[in-house]
């Protein structure tokens, strides 16, 4: 693959609205408005936000609210979810919702959708109550949603007024080859999460390419890759700045989650051997270093991949610094 198609690929922004060490998720919300304003001067096509519960470094569980506070305060941009978990809400409810933020903020936003509960298991009792086996409508569920958005649906009995009309586009979310099927079958682009699921990720877009039916959304497939990626001015400094990003893996391996915490100068004061490899099996794709070493490593990804477009999320502690790998990230795929 050239340069050439390395530049051409499309970048965007995942938001955990992750919580810091010290500070609130007040001060996490202003920090993803900048962050936002940010990267849309540096060419990012959209920024989302992911549905997640009841863990107290994710501030991300209202996510419809927060596209609308960060479509509000930003002007071109794209803003979606990546994602919503459909199996916890309504499909009526999520047409209102997100035909609510198109009317508002119109050819602006986008709706990916999950599967997942986004949480623990008791969780997600909790959220879906006797609707706990929803999981199963998924699929059917995806359908009367894209039923709701379309004018087609102007006669029937039940209508999602906004949202009716709008036709938002439509992502499908995954982590494992089951998405991969239903993406394909749709139509629809296909977004994976290889941030921290990147196990299944080759046989999972291979299935999608494979089995892909034109759509009136989509005529041909669409890749997403979600990656982690921290960029700094040398490699040592981005492999100092990723100890953050590797003790909340270790948090998600151990089950004793914390906020995002400080970089630390050694692992090894953390982490056994046994957490340390689950946290660079979690890590197979990330872009971890100083702009000559990404742009390598990104190409040889792209070159396995042939992914259409990459959407970064950057587990940062210090703010600037994550500005910061965000520019540079920009800049390797504008090629300066």
């Amino acid at each position: 693959m050239s340069t050439k198609q390395l530049a051409s690929l499309v970048y965007s922004v995942l938001d955990l609205a992750t919580v810091v060490e010290g500070k609130t998720a007040a001060d996490t919300f202003k920090k993803s408005v900048d962050l936002a304003r940010h990267v849309e001067e540096w060419g990012y096509m959209r920024y989302w936000f992911a549905e997640h519960h009841n863990m107290i470094s994710v501030a991300s569980s209202a996510t419809s609210l927060l596209i609308a506070h960060i479509a509000e305060k930003t002007t071109k941009i794209r803003v979606g979810s990546g994602g919503i978990m459909l199996p916890n809400h309504s499909p009526l409810i999520i047409a209102e919702q997100f035909g609510t933020l198109a009317t508002l903020y119109p050819e602006r936003i986008d709706l990916g959708l999950g599967r997942a509960p986004g949480t623990d298991q008791l969780t997600s009792i909790a959220i879906r109550g006797e609707r706990f086996n929803a999981v199963n409508d998924f699929p059917s569920d995806v359908r009367k949603l894209q039923t709701y958005l379309s004018s087609d649906n102007r006669f029937a009995k039940v209508r999602a007024i906004p949202g009716e009309g709008t036709d938002i586009p439509i992502w499908i979310l995954g982590s494992s080859t089951d998405s991969a099927h239903l993406a394909a079958a749709y139509g629809l682009p296909y977004a994976f999460a290889s941030h921290f699921a990147p196990q299944q990720f080759l046989t999972a877009i291979e299935i999608y390419r494979t089995n892909f039916k034109p759509s009136a959304q989509l005529q041909k497939p669409y890749v997403m890759a979600c990656v982690n990626a921290v960029v700094a001015d040398s490699d040592a400094e981005a492999e100092y700045l990723s100890t953050s990003l590797k003790q909340l893996f270790v948090g998600v391996i151990t089950g004793k989650r914390r906020l995002l915490q400080p970089p630390v100068i050694d692992m090894q004061d953390v982490w056994n051997e046994m957490e340390e490899e689950a946290v660079y099996q979690m890590l197979a794709v990330s872009f971890i270093g100083g702009k000559e070493k990404v742009k390598t490593d990104l190409q040889s990804f792209l070159d396995q991949t042939l992914v259409n477009e990459v959407m970064v999320t950057s587990h940062i502690y210090d703010h600037q610094a994550r500005l910061q790998s965000y520019k540079l990230f920009a800049e390797i795929l504008q090629g300066r």
